[in-house]
């Protein structure tokens, strides 16, 4: 049985912070890396709910060596970690791909539907389930051009209708029982769209906040659950006090959501 999803809500409850930090620090060698990557780490921990590490740590650092060290200690913090290999190969590589993210330490990975199920993607939601990890589905990019892939039309062969891809996208998330979907911040109608066809089911993880111009409030009234930010906190001088504003900042919008809520029932 999958356990992330639940891991990250208790992780979420403990910290009160919806806040998930994009561990993306570039420095001139490697040593620097790693220390400035510790080194943030321990200074925001309190604010954040979990972390996500890309390809800037993985490849400098080695996946068994300086990652797993960094793993290590965001275990150390309770800090679940993600993985943002963006899964995107034939089955069985894809099966390798997840099995060595998983020992290394990390709780759920992001994998690319664009394989699609059949030995595609299928492999890695069965080392998800054996191993009681994550496996969270990339719907809508942040950045500019996501639209030339994502937001292309496609023919939907089960429904016989024209679709957005991400639409279709959604749909696989919520029928592979995905632990969460991608959705830029930098698209808060999207978001509004896919939460549409998610609901509760599947939260939403939104990048983009800050740096790429998304916009922290729309994104999570349009949906969002889970906000990814890196640059904004990774690369100013103060990154808990950076943490610690978008936490706060982040409550206050989702405690009037909530106050609302309850005023109208």
């Amino acid at each position: 049985m999958r356990r992330f999803k639940s891991l990250l809500e208790g992780v979420e409850r403990k910290k009160n912070s919806r806040i998930i930090l994009a561990l993306d620090v570039v420095a001139e060698n490697r040593k620097k890396i790693f220390s400035r990557s510790i080194q943030i780490l321990d200074e925001v921990c309190e604010y954040i709910c979990a972390l996500k590490i890309n390809h800037h740590l993985v490849l400098p650092l080695g996946l068994f060596n300086g990652v797993k060290r960094i793993l290590d200690r965001a275990k150390d913090l309770e800090l679940p970690a993600i993985m943002d290999c963006k899964a995107n190969d034939v089955g069985s590589t894809n099966r390798i791909i997840a099995e060595n993210y998983f020992k290394a330490g990390f709780d759920a990975i992001i994998a690319n539907p664009f394989v699609g199920w059949e030995d595609g993607l299928q492999p890695i939601f069965e080392v998800a389930e054996k191993m009681g990890r994550g496996v969270i589905l990339l719907v809508y990019m942040s950045h500019r051009s996501a639209w030339e892939g994502y937001g292309q039309k496609i023919y939907d062969e089960n429904t016989g209708s024209i679709k957005p891809q991400y639409v279709v996208f959604a749909e696989k998330a919520l029928a592979w029982k995905a632990d969460g979907a991608i959705v830029g911040a930098t698209y808060p109608e999207k978001i509004s769209e896919v939460h549409a066809i998610l609901g509760k089911d599947v939260p939403i993880y939104s990048p983009g906040v800050g740096v790429q111009g998304g916009d922290l409030e729309r994104a999570i009234l349009a949906g969002a659950h889970y906000l990814i930010i890196g640059r904004s906190i990774v690369e100013v001088k103060e990154p808990a006090e950076a943490a610690r504003r978008l936490r706060d900042a982040s409550n206050k919008i989702i405690n009037s959501i909530d106050c609302g809520m309850n005023l109208g029932s």
